[in-house]
């Protein structure tokens, strides 16, 4: 069966994600985790060192500026499972409007980012990439803020590494993951409504949320 966009916006709706061995690899192969890592939407944690990065560092945020840059900036590493089909479907999931990225600049050049899928109010997070300290938290704090601002209910991270489970990530079940999707792919959200924040606006939401 040939990965498809359709294919694709089916395979999330049902809980499961396409990966492949490497970057070369033609073939994909679904995962469906036990334990599956999400970021709860209230429980996003900034420290102060993240706090000053995003008040002084200097950094330009965009949604849906570079969309192939960011995906291309994600699979800029030794090993990757984001192969030339997967990142070809995700180009025309955005073309769609079904995908989308968040760019941090830094003087004028792509330093990190994010991107993933929407489905209703659920968003599910595929990678991010980071050229500058920090950059990478920068973008999911931005991220978690653009998600609630929109309506969203549900941020799939996939797995739980040690990096988001400092910034509040944290797993759950199979079942209760599969009760989460359910009910935030009933809800209407729209990952482009929201304006990027200023920064002091941003630290006072998230202080307020979390």
């Amino acid at each position: 069966m040939s990965l498809t966009a359709d294919l694709l916006l089916h395979a999330y709706s049902a809980g499961v994600f396409p990966m492949a061995e490497h970057r070369d690899d033609p073939e994909v192969f679904w995962v469906d985790p036990k334990r599956r890592g999400i970021l709860p939407l209230d429980g996003f944690r900034i420290t102060r060192s993240l706090a000053k990065r995003i008040r002084n560092g200097g950094f330009e945020i965009t949604v849906n500026r570079d969309f192939a840059g960011v995906v291309e900036g994600c699979a800029d590493r030794s090993e990757t499972w984001i192969s030339a089909g997967i990142r070809d479907r995700y180009l025309e999931l955005h073309t769609m409007g079904n995908a989308h990225s968040l760019e941090v600049w830094h003087q004028g050049v792509l330093a990190g980012g994010t991107y993933g899928v929407s489905l209703g109010g659920a968003f599910f997070g595929e990678s991010m990439f980071s050229r500058r300290r920090d950059a990478s938290k920068v973008a999911l704090a931005y991220l978690i803020d653009r998600l609630v601002q929109a309506g969203f209910s549900l941020c799939d991270t996939q797995f739980l590494t040690p990096h988001l489970a400092s910034l509040g990530g944290i797993e759950v079940s199979r079942a209760r993951y599969r009760a989460l999707l359910r009910d935030a792919l009933s809800k209407d959200a729209d990952f482009t409504r929201p304006a990027v924040p200023a920064p002091q606006l941003l630290l006072q939401r998230m202080t307020q949320t979390s």
